[in-house]
């Protein structure tokens, strides 16, 4: 009997890890000094099944968003993506600087280089399911190249932040 119940556990176990199973890779966050309030969060993601990135949180920050950077014309522009990323099944998708990354924003503490940040991922496969997966981020250097400089969303020049509700 209890050998039944065991193969039944980690039968139901497998199953659910499979929905919850996005391989993560090359996390890291970029450093800030001390009074900056917003980073950005980095990885590649690849997903066995089509998913796709709804949220993320961190207790290091009062929110965090997943975003895209793009070029409009001459102006770069950053926008939260409301209906989250799309992660096609087998396919590696990079969050980097200049493109797809995790903003962080109102960061409670300055984040140094060698620090790890607990983040968690929040997915929602093609069929409703919604899994959350936790990564621990290594912050690396401050001049690893980000989104943005210091605390200003709009520092750079020819750079827009756009609105959250596009």
């Amino acid at each position: 009997m209890k050998h039944k119940i065991w193969v039944a556990a980690a039968l139901s176990l497998a199953t659910v890890s499979a929905y919850a199973q996005v391989a993560v890779s090359d996390a890291w966050a970029r450093g800030t000094v001390p009074g900056q309030t917003a980073t950005g969060v980095f990885m590649t993601l690849q997903s066995r099944d089509a998913t796709t990135l709804v949220g993320v949180s961190t207790p290091a920050a009062a929110t965090a968003e997943v975003h895209e950077m793009k070029l409009e014309g001459t102006l770069m522009k950053m926008r939260a993506l409301p209906n989250g990323l799309p992660l096609p099944a087998n396919q590696p998708v990079q969050l980097k600087p200049g493109s797809y990354h995790i903003m962080l924003n109102d960061l409670k503490a300055q984040l140094k280089k060698g620090d790890t940040v607990p983040v968690t991922l929040r997915f929602e496969s093609a069929d409703h399911k919604k899994t959350e997966q936790q990564v621990q981020v290594q912050v690396r250097d401050l001049t690893a190249p980000a989104p943005a400089a210091g605390g200003a969303m709009s520092a750079m020049p020819g750079m827009s932040h756009g609105s959250h509700s596009q």
